[in-house]
């Protein structure tokens, strides 16, 4: 049965993370996306997780879902923040990361820092930071962008944004990746995992998904979730 755990940061602020417990040192610990949450798919895959074997996290970063702060205050840093706070509370020897968008660019800086990450996969990952140009525009020219969500971002995020090119994470990780992407994708375009496959200096599964586009239509996120497993088996 999972549990529910109110982990706290050092600015008093609490990120709210839920564990799926099995009697093994193996870890895997999900990123979700930018105006997304721990719920829904990152349920399931945490559950499939359980059956192939590891302790499994999900959990929701500042400004998101149940945990504290405001969506506006959130950056790429403090995302990092939050994902080694939640490594730190369990306290593995090793984890596997996985994200989707930019819950995978996420993962994939912290793991450039921290050597208990043994492996990195994301779904439809943010690699170039021209997947957020449009909303950058809105940004220059209104102070603001604002989602359907209600979900909003200023000049901050993309401050900070900038202070992370992904050819660092290419250059410097050198654990196994694997990247799973839409061929239908509009939202982030599939030529940017393929200049990311090209551009690792390590081990890269790159796997695409026909008629798919940002979000996975549920037999392709079953397909996802076999091929995720399958990968970090071997």
């Amino acid at each position: 049965m999972s549990t529910s755990h109110p982990i706290g940061l050092g600015d008093g602020q609490e990120i709210a993370a839920v564990h799926h417990p099995h009697p093994s040192d193996d870890w895997f610990v999900c990123c979700h996306g930018f105006v997304s949450d721990k719920s829904g798919s990152y349920e399931k895959r945490c559950e499939r997780a359980v059956e192939e074997g590891y302790n499994a996290v999900r959990f929701d970063f500042r400004g998101c879902g149940e945990s504290d702060g405001a969506f506006v205050d959130q950056t790429l840093e403090s995302r990092i923040e939050d994902l080694c706070a939640v490594l730190d509370y369990f306290d593995a020897d090793a984890y596997a990361l996985f994200g989707s968008s930019f819950g995978a660019k996420t993962a994939f800086h912290a793991a450039v820092d921290d050597d208990r990450v043994r492996a990195v996969a994301g779904r439809a990952p943010v690699t170039d930071n021209r997947a957020f140009d449009d909303t950058r525009a809105v940004v220059e020219r209104e102070g603001e962008f604002r989602y359907d969500t209600g979900h909003a971002v200023d000049h901050r995020f993309f401050d900070d944004l900038d202070r992370y090119p992904f050819d660092r994470v290419t250059e410097a990780l050198d654990v196994p990746v694997a990247l799973f992407h839409g061929r239908a994708d509009d939202a982030v375009a599939l030529a940017d995992s393929l200049d990311a496959t090209a551009a690792f200096d390590t081990d890269v599964l790159l796997q695409t998904f026909r008629g798919e586009g940002h979000r996975f239509s549920q037999a392709a996120e079953r397909r996802m979730r076999r091929g995720l497993f399958d990968w970090l088996e071997r």
